[in-house]
């Protein structure tokens, strides 16, 4: 289980990035979501013992992350937003070397690994060609392959499916679900649809600070019976319901404002069935949910 209590971080120019973050993790995959300047990051790399938090505790099945930070390498994973490689060397000698700074140093078991990563990502076929020339899927998969050199036990992937094409997106996820079966998957995300496919716990983190935490058919529950919607005329002006308003969005050209609240805000407005993506705006704007 890993363990974040009361977890506090300022960078010198005065920018506080986590505010008292509490969370608890346990094997599967837990979503973390929030938007651009949450905090998903620096949170995500203090997990990764790549900087320290100016206060709080990191466990990881009992190990003290921020005293013993070399025990916690031993058993993490990490895929971080944008995972550069070098240019003109195969998957192969990269993952290899990869492992190698890994402490992998027994030859035929750091090319078993090897073999059953390039299996398990499906890249068996093109081991041999270089990284740089992989599509942003097939580079992504590549970059979970080497975050599970050693078998870890928690596995951190920062945004890792932004920019992907729906195919690459659904193979991802199934790659994500898979591992989650033997660890821990912290899956940081602006993206709903991914929480809601993957995950079975998620928190809500934005201004540094977790909003909401739980399962998402839990948050979902909460709301139903409270969400409205009604499309609207381009052209329309401000509404008196503008306050209670989630989200506006385009449908057939048209926008489609879903509200919350108690009963519904007027003539022609039906009720909903809630969404995560509800869940999170409602979050963000401190609405109970």
């Amino acid at each position: 289980m890993l363990t974040i209590t009361n977890l506090s971080k300022t960078y010198p120019n005065g920018v506080r990035a986590l505010h008292s973050v509490n969370l608890q993790l346990d094997t599967g995959v837990f979503g973390l979501l929030g938007p651009n300047g949450a905090g998903k990051s620096t949170l995500m790399r203090t997990l990764a013992t790549l900087q320290a938090p100016d206060s709080g505790g990191i466990s990881l099945d009992g190990i003290d992350v921020l005293k013993a930070p070399t025990q916690l390498r031993q058993q993490l994973g990490y895929l971080p937003q944008d995972f550069g490689v070098y240019p003109r060397v195969s998957a192969n000698a990269l993952l290899e070397h990869v492992a190698v700074l890994k402490g992998l140093l027994d030859g035929q078991e750091r090319r078993r690994q090897v073999d059953s990563l390039f299996e398990l990502t499906g890249l068996a076929a093109v081991r041999h060609r270089e990284v740089s020339t992989f599509s942003g899927g097939m580079r992504q998969r590549f970059g979970i392959a080497q975050a599970l050199l050693g078998a870890p036990r928690l596995l951190i992937v920062d945004e890792p499916t932004a920019g992907l094409d729906p195919e690459e997106r659904n193979r991802f996820h199934r790659l994500l679900c898979q591992l989650a079966e033997k660890c821990i998957v912290l899956l940081s995300t602006h993206i709903v649809e991914d929480v809601v496919e993957l995950c079975a716990h998620f928190a809500v983190l934005s201004g540094g600070r977790v909003l909401l935490t739980g399962e998402p058919a839990g948050a979902l529950e909460r709301l139903r019976g409270h969400v409205w919607a009604k499309t609207l005329s381009p052209a329309s002006a401000p509404h008196p319901f503008d306050s209670h308003v989630l989200s506006t969005q385009l449908v057939a050209g048209k926008p489609r404002v879903r509200v919350l609240a108690e009963s519904s805000p007027g003539d022609g407005f039906v009720p909903e069935t809630p969404t995560l993506e509800d869940v999170y705006f409602a979050a963000l704007q401190g609405r109970p949910c």
